[in-house]
């Protein structure tokens, strides 16, 4: 059966591994055992994707990052350059810690900036928007924008990737996309039309 997908000849796909058609994987990158990565993703080059981590359709991972296992990267997830995701809290190179990995899951639409870490055990929200060079210590809220080391939330982010700025009563507007959202206790959602 002929595969549906690109590889660049210089990377390395290990056996086990499920590849969805029309994604693409660039040069020197290393795609570990029993991975699942769906339909029409980019992995830029220099890529490690660590066994068994899981990535949603569409998800685009930019040079030099690396995805450890416990990681499951929903669809329409951006990885920016050389960010990271970690999988233990406590390395220590001369004790095997493979049993403690913990899981991160990265939800629908989220992006994650440039430089950027994230502390394993610590999930991402929906539509979620982490600033380059972040190391995220906590669980981020959907629609949040957090920044720095540690990272703070300093706003909240649209799905098109606009901060938005809410009126006094709740309510704020996507400059592009014109969805109206709102927050609510410290939740935002997209108000129904």
């Amino acid at each position: 059966m002929e595969k549906e997908y690109f590889a660049h000849e210089s990377a390395i796909i290990d056996t086990g591994c499920d590849i969805g058609k029309g994604t693409k994987i660039w040069h020197f990158s290393h795609v570990m055992s029993n991975c699942t990565i769906g339909e029409n993703c980019n992995i830029g080059q220099n890529v490690v994707i660590s066994p068994e981590v899981v990535l949603g359709r569409n998800v685009k991972v930019q040079n030099n990052v690396s995805i450890y296992t416990g990681v499951i990267c929903e669809d329409d997830v951006f990885l920016g350059p050389s960010m990271v995701f970690t999988n233990v809290i406590n390395p220590r190179s001369a004790i095997n810690r493979k049993s403690e990995y913990a899981k991160t899951v990265v939800k629908r639409g989220a992006s994650i900036g440039a430089n950027a870490t994230i502390v394993c055990g610590h999930d991402i929200g929906e539509f979620a928007f982490i600033g380059a060079g972040a190391v995220v210590t906590k669980t981020v809220p959907a629609y949040a924008l957090v920044i720095g080391n540690p990272a703070r939330q300093s706003g909240w982010m649209s799905e098109y990737g606009h901060r938005l700025k809410f009126d006094t009563e709740g309510f704020a507007i996507c400059p592009e996309s014109k969805v109206r959202y709102k927050l609510e206790n410290g939740v935002v959602s997209k108000v129904s039309e």
